[in-house]
C-alpha cells in the first residue's frame, strides 16, 4: 500500500533533517542529490522546515552564486538544548550542548559520598543548574546520563546494587524534579562507552564487537547486528563476575571479588605491579592502575631488554585475555575493543599483547582493537543518545 501524502513528506522530512544533522550545512541542490527527491519536492520540504523553525539559512555556497540555489540550510542549534552526565562513584561530569552536539559548557566536580545521600545529590544537581546558566540554554529539552550498575529493563531506572553509592539511584528523581520540562534517561556507562566507540572510535566500522570496560572495575558492552544487548534483567556484560583462573574463590551473588574484577580491576592491577615493583602517579579521578600502565609501557620503551615492566605487561595481557577468550567462546564478535582509562593508557601495545594470548586460547578469529576514546567515551556516549532522542522528538513534528 503506497504511503499517503501526509506520510510521504514526514519520510522525506526526517530525511532531509538526517543528512543535515550527518553532513552539516547543505544546499537544497545537494540535498536534491543526496536524497534523490525531485527538486520541487526538495523545496517544498526546504519550506516547510525553514517554517517549523528547525532550519534556516547559514550561509551562501561560494562567492559566484546568488539566488535560491546558493543558499545554504542548517539546523536551527539553539531549537534544543540538551546536557549528558558522566556519574561515578567519587564524582560527576557535565556537559550542556545544543541541537547539532556543539558543546556549550561542560564543568567536574568531586562527590564525597560519606558527606550523605541528600548532599551528594544537592551538589550534583547544582553543578548541572550551574553548567545550563553557564551554556546560556533556557532549558533542557534532554538529560541523559551514564552511570555504574545494571539498569532495569522494565523501568529504566538504576537498579541497587551493593557497593555502588546510593545517591546514584536519588540523582535521576532529583533531576526530574528540578527540571520538570526536560527528559532525563540513564543508562549503564559501559553501554554508552559502546555507542561512542561505534559511532566515533575504535568500532566506527563494526556492527558486531564487544568492548570490554577496564577502568575501577571491569565490563563488556555487547553490539550485535547493530543493536546493543541489555539482556533480561539489564545485566549483559557483567564481566566482573565472570568465575576465572587465577582468582583465590568464587564470586558470589552480592560481590565479584574471585570473578574476573579480582585480575583486571584497578586494584588488582596495582597488585600485580607491586609484585614487579612498579608503581605509578594517577591523575585526578583517573583508576591506579591506568597510571601504573602507562608507567609500565614507558619504562619498556627505554628498557634496553625485556624486564619487570614488560613481564608485567604480559601478565596483565594474559589475564585480560582470560576473560576475552570466554567472551568470545559464547559470543563470537569478531571484535574486542578495550576501553576504559586501563584500555586507554594501554594503547596499541597492550592491545597487541592481548591479542596475541587470545590467538593462542581461541580458535575463533578476533581483532582486538585499543578505544580511541577511552575514560571519556561514556560522556560521548551520553551526549550521543540525549542528541538521538531529542531530535528524534523534535524530527517527527514537521508532517506538513
Amino acid at each position: 500500500m503506497p504511503a499517503s501524502p501526509r506520510t510521504a513528506r514526514a519520510i522525506n522530512d526526517r530525511l532531509a533533517l538526517r543528512l543535515l544533522q550527518q553532513e552539516g550545512p547543505l544546499t537544497a541542490a545537494r540535498l536534491k542529490e543526496l536524497t534523490g527527491l525531485s527538486r520541487p519536492t526538495v523545496a517544498d520540504l526546504v519550506e516547510r522546515l525553514t517554517v517549523s523553525g528547525l532550519i534556516t539559512v547559514v550561509g551562501e555556497a561560494g562567492e559566484q552564486r546568488r539566488g535560491p540555489n546558493a543558499k545554504v540550510y542548517g539546523i536551527v542549534a539553539h531549537r534544543a538544548h540538551l546536557a549528558a552526565l558522566d556519574v561515578r562513584t567519587e564524582g560527576v561530569t557535565v556537559l550542556v550542548a545544543d541541537l547539532v552536539g556543539r558543546v556549550l559548557a561542560e564543568a567536574s566536580a568531586p562527590i564525597a559520598g560519606e558527606s550523605g545521600t541528600g548532599p551528594a545529590v544537592e551538589q550534583a544537581v547544582a553543578l548541572v543548574e550551574r553548567t545550563v546558566k553557564e551554556a546560556g540554554a533556557d532549558r533542557l529539552h534532554t538529560v541523559g546520563i551514564g552511570a555504574p550498575g545494571l539498569i532495569d529493563p522494565a523501568t529504566g531506572e538504576l537498579r541497587d546494587s551493593s557497593g555502588l553509592p546510593a545517591w546514584h539511584r536519588r540523582l535521576v528523581a532529583a533531576l526530574q524534579e528540578r527540571l520538570p520540562d526536560a527528559r532525563v534517561s540513564v543508562e549503564n556507562e559501559t553501554n554508552l562507552a559502546a555507542l561512542a566507540e561505534q559511532r566515533d572510535g575504535a568500532a566506527h566500522d563494526r556492527d558486531t564487537f564487544v568492548l570490554l570496560w577496564l577502568g575501577h572495575g571491569t565490563g563488556a558492552a555487547v553490539v550485535l547486528d547493530g543493536t546493543l544487548r541489555r539482556g533480561a534483567s539489564g545485566g549483559t556484560g557483567e564481566i566482573g563476575f565472570l568465575p576465572v583462573p587465577g582468582t583465590a574463590g568464587l564470586p558470589s551473588a552480592t560481590g565479584c571479588e574471585g570473578g574476573f574484577h579480582s585480575l583486571a580491576g584497578a586494584a588488582a592491577v596495582a597488585a600485580l605491579a607491586a609484585e614487579y615493583g612498579l608503581s605509578g602517579t594517577a591523575r585526578e579521578g583517573e583508576p591506579v592502575g591506568a597510571a601504573i600502565v602507562r608507567a609500565a609501557l614507558a619504562a619498556s620503551r627505554q628498557a634496553a631488554g625485556p624486564g619487570a615492566a614488560d613481564r608485567f605487561l604480559d601478565e596483565l595481557a594474559g589475564r585480560i585475555a582470560v576473560g576475552a577468550a570466554s567472551v568470545v567462546a559464547v559470543l563470537d564478535p569478531g571484535c574486542l575493543v578495550l576501553g576504559g582509562e586501563l584500555g586507554q593508557a594501554g594503547g596499541e601495545t597492550l592491545a597487541r599483547r592481548v591479542q596475541e594470548r587470545l590467538d593462542a586460547m581461541s580458535p575463533l578469529p578476533t581483532q582486538v582493537r585499543a578505544s580511541t576514546l577511552g575514560g571519556g567515551a561514556v560522556l560521548r556516549g551520553a551526549l550521543l543518545t540525549a542528541r538521538e532522542r531529542t531530535q528524534d522528538e523534535l524530527f517527527a513534528g514537521p508532517q506538513g
